[in-house]
């Protein structure tokens, strides 16, 4: 599997007109997935250890899927076609009847969300992203222009921020 998919990590979430701008990417190269408004929000709070006074939907999938002991174990962006982006989730499970194992087709933005709330890794298949532009220069000029615009905050890979 390593050779077919490259483990990616959230580079940045930033707000656009229309929702944001999800940046994915590795120490070599970023891309970019537009997602909604909400589920930017959701990751960011995830991202950020926010506690919320009442669970959202991804926080309540998140209790369920513990509740029933079922683990994010990887989400990967298996295809993208005409600017839309497709993801695999695999979860597994373990009771007293066994392990079983199970991989469902999901929307990269919840798949996303699901991940980062539960610490799992988040894959994009080798074909797609050597398909995808490179957004690399465009996101480090945007946080470069946001950290001239807010100093003492690091809106970097390790603590994406949004940049308001």
């Amino acid at each position: 599997m390593q050779n077919d998919v490259v483990q990616v990590s959230i580079k940045g979430v930033l707000p656009t007109s229309n929702g944001c701008a999800l940046f994915l990417g590795d120490d070599h190269k970023a891309f970019v997935i537009y997602i909604e408004e909400g589920i930017g929000n959701s990751i960011m709070m995830a991202l950020n250890g926010v506690e919320k006074e009442r669970p959202l939907t991804h926080d309540l999938m998140d209790t369920l899927c513990k509740g029933f002991q079922i683990e994010v174990q990887r989400v990967i962006i298996n295809d993208a076609r005409e600017g839309t982006f497709y993801a695999r989730m695999i979860l597994s499970m373990e009771n007293e009847l066994g392990k079983k194992i199970i991989e469902l087709d999901a929307r990269p933005s919840d798949s996303i969300t699901l991940a980062v709330l539960q610490g799992a890794p988040v894959f994009v298949s080798r074909k797609v992203f050597d398909e995808v532009e490179d957004m690399t220069e465009v996101l480090d000029k945007i946080l470069s222009e946001n950290d001239d615009d807010s100093p003492g905050e690091n809106p970097s890979g390790d603590n994406p921020q949004f940049p308001f």
